[in-house]
């Protein structure tokens, strides 16, 4: 990702932080759930729960965006944790499209190709992590 890239994430996070996690997760899973049914079942916590988790996860990785690498242990755990509940990586292109979709709603006019391409690039580099680091653990 370029600085101004990760400019255009910060600052477009800014404006959904005030959105109630539930409502932001609402909106994700739903779209998730539609695009994927098969998925409904991976989901053992409460979806206000989950949401909460999402956006502090999404929170975390936004706030460290300039520092991403010092991450890559943390993301690979949070792999192998999903690996555990089922996660494919398959699943990950259709989480990917959930969120963009996500963003696009919550942000507006403010969503353009720019934002497009750098919030696809951030969820490209960290999908690709996730998914090496699953890879590595379903091979054990």
């Amino acid at each position: 990702m370029t600085e101004h890239q990760i400019i255009l994430i910060k600052n477009s996070w800014k404006l959904l932080r005030n959105i109630k996690p539930a409502i932001i997760g609402d909106v994700f899973y739903s779209k998730l759930f539609v695009d994927m049914p098969q998925v409904v079942h991976l989901f053992k916590t409460p979806r206000e729960l989950q949401s909460e988790k999402l956006i502090a996860m999404l929170t975390l990785i936004v706030s460290r965006l300039h520092c991403l690498d010092d991450l890559t242990k943390d993301i690979e755990q949070l792999a192998i944790r999903h690996v555990s509940y089922g996660t494919k990586p398959e699943h990950y292109k259709a989480v990917g499209n959930a969120l963009l979709w996500t963003l696009e709603r919550g942000l507006g006019r403010d969503w353009n190709p720019e934002l497009k391409e750098a919030w696809s690039a951030c969820y490209n580099h960290l999908s690709s992590t996730m998914i090496r680091a699953a890879t590595r653990q379903l091979q054990k």
